[in-house]
């Protein structure tokens, strides 16, 4: 059974950015609160190791820095971003903020709000209950709305008189920003297109699309509450019927690998290295024989890591 890893997959910059500064935080404070205001990636094995160094999760400033208390603290913002007045309240209330926000959300949030300025009612193409649309969401203002796609646009006979600029959500795909873009060519007065997928995502679905394609199962790593991990899932789903969606090695059954001549794994933008290689591992145990004719487990068929 050969194993084929897509690359690349797991940890884009941003996440291992978050990290980084969550790290260093926990160390900086010697003994102090530390949280981040929900979890600071969407991986849930990646958070319980950083309740272990003393970074805890909250879900309101409150449980970190009541309002009626000074109380030395650290907040860490998480990866997906927050509105800019919970970064506001959190200094106003004396705790040390550490801005884990993505460099490529915190674009998504400055495209926005620039729209915003400039007149255009802006859509947002993304998932309403991300974090991550939220803090977009509220840096784009009260003219902005959220919308899943084509089918979820205002009416619209209340846009064709409108200035209208679109953004998306950093893990969405081309397909759905496309999509919008058609269904409001020319039934509006001007639009404006601020194409925002990130890079890192984009080269991630490509990847997995181009595995998923030529394997027989297909792994896909990743917090099952990751949108961006969701979004691979799908994209192998259509290539490979045989695509699981798993957390950690722990959730991989014997059963998907006995017809299988080639396996196929990624994993989500979340997914710190370690749990990808764990995963590999324990493949490579449930086949009797693991064959990789090019490369070393962990590279791509042509022998390339490139993590970018």
């Amino acid at each position: 059974m050969e194993i084929h890893v897509a690359r690349p997959a797991g940890t884009c910059y941003g996440v291992e950015r978050a990290l980084k500064l969550a790290r260093e935080a926990a160390r900086a404070a010697k003994g102090a609160p530390v949280a981040s205001l929900g979890e600071l990636i969407h991986n849930p094995q990646a958070v319980d190791t950083l309740r272990l160094i003393g970074v805890d999760v909250v879900d309101s400033l409150d449980d970190l820095v009541p309002a009626s208390e000074a109380v030395e603290s650290t907040l860490i913002i998480r990866s997906h971003g927050v509105a800019p007045s919970v970064i506001e309240e959190a200094q106003a209330r004396g705790a040390r903020v550490v801005d884990a926000t993505c460099p490529h959300v915190a674009r998504v949030q400055e495209a926005a709000e620039k729209l915003a300025l400039e007149g255009f009612t802006v859509l947002i193409v993304g998932e309403p209950d991300h974090p991550e649309v939220f803090g977009i969401h509220a840096r784009a203002g009260k003219k902005s709305h959220v919308v899943t796609g084509a089918s979820d646009l205002p009416p619209l006979e209340d846009l064709q008189d409108a200035r209208v600029g679109v953004v998306i959500q950093t893990t969405q795909t081309a397909e759905a920003l496309n999509e919008v873009v058609e269904e409001l060519r020319d039934k509006v007065a001007e639009l404006c297109v601020v194409n925002t997928i990130c890079s890192a995502t984009t080269k991630r679905q490509q990847a997995t699309e181009a595995l998923a394609a030529q394997v027989d199962v297909m792994i896909v790593v990743g917090g099952h509450n990751s949108g961006n991990t969701r979004r691979l899932y799908e994209i192998s789903k259509e290539s490979c019927h045989a695509s699981y969606h798993i957390e950690t090695s722990a959730e991989l059954e014997e059963s998907w690998f006995a017809d299988a001549e080639k396996v196929g794994i990624t994993a989500g933008a979340s997914t710190p290295e370690d749990q990808l290689q764990s995963v590999v591992a324990r493949i490579q145990e449930i086949g009797e024989l693991y064959t990789e004719p090019k490369g070393k487990p962990g590279e791509s068929l042509d022998g390339k890591a490139d993590r970018s």
